[in-house]
């Protein structure tokens, strides 16, 4: 059975985000598949709620355990998600869960700020795509710029979103994985305010800086993070051969 790669996508943008890693992992023969959370990409419109979210994300990944071990990712919100199903009381079958640009709890002053500059944002003009067009002209590169808005911007949906992120008990949730976890940051991400404390809750986790990238890691170092994908499919590969062989010295013989 081959392994399966989830990907949940951040605040605002949807599973197009992702087009740049899922056209990797099929020229290398691995299936994966993108999620679109309540209220984003093809559910604009949609009310987003938290139990929502996590559910499509629990669906998703246990349709794909049907083919083999998974592989969760996530960027920002999506990350977020991704360890509060991987930690939750009951979760889905997962392999290895890979959160990028996550690192911070939702909670308090932060997410105050937070919520009103995305506020602000959708007071502008056009709810300030123009700006954001700007952004992504200066900091990405041509084969990902187009992806983030692909699938339309929840402009609707961000800020109960974000208010939402507040109920996660993400503290909790962390210390219970125990499957490979892979804490991936760009090197000037905001959201890098919390790191050693998810290090802290979750010792046998792997910290990956990029360097000279912010909170974009996934499409401004397309091809960096594509080798942490590699990396993690190849680990959750070694294990579950591991794992076979183990099995198959351990039966009786006949």
């Amino acid at each position: 059975m081959s392994i399966q790669v989830v990907f949940v996508h951040g605040i605002r943008t949807s599973r197009t985000m992702w087009l740049s890693q899922q056209k990797h992992l099929t020229e290398r023969g691995v299936p994966s598949v993108a999620v679109d959370l309540p209220g984003h990409g093809a559910t604009l419109g949609e009310t987003f709620t938290i139990e929502a979210a996590l559910s499509v994300v629990a669906a998703a990944i246990r349709k794909a355990a049907l083919d083999g071990p998974v592989l969760l990712v996530g960027h920002s919100m999506g990350g977020l998600l991704c360890l509060a199903v991987a930690g939750s009381d009951d979760p889905p079958p997962i392999a290895g869960v890979i959160a990028a640009s996550c690192t911070a709890f939702p909670r308090g002053a932060a997410l105050r700020a937070y919520r009103l500059l995305a506020s602000a944002m959708n007071a502008l003009p056009g709810r300030g795509s123009w700006l954001t067009r700007r952004v992504l002209a200066a900091t990405l590169p041509l084969e990902t710029r187009e992806h983030f808005g692909a699938g339309g911007y929840a402009y609707d949906a961000q800020d109960s979103a974000l208010r939402s992120l507040e109920s996660l008990d993400l503290a909790d949730a962390v210390q219970r994985i125990r499957v490979p976890l892979w804490y991936v940051n760009g090197q000037y991400d905001q959201l890098r305010v919390h790191e050693s404390l998810f290090q802290g809750l979750s010792p046998h986790a792997e910290l990956i800086v990029v360097p000279r990238s912010t909170h974009l890691v996934t499409a401004m170092r397309p091809g960096v993070f594509n080798k942490v994908l590699d990396l993690a499919v190849a680990t959750i590969a070694q294990q579950t051969d591991s794992a076979s062989t183990i099995g198959s010295a351990d039966a009786p013989s006949p």
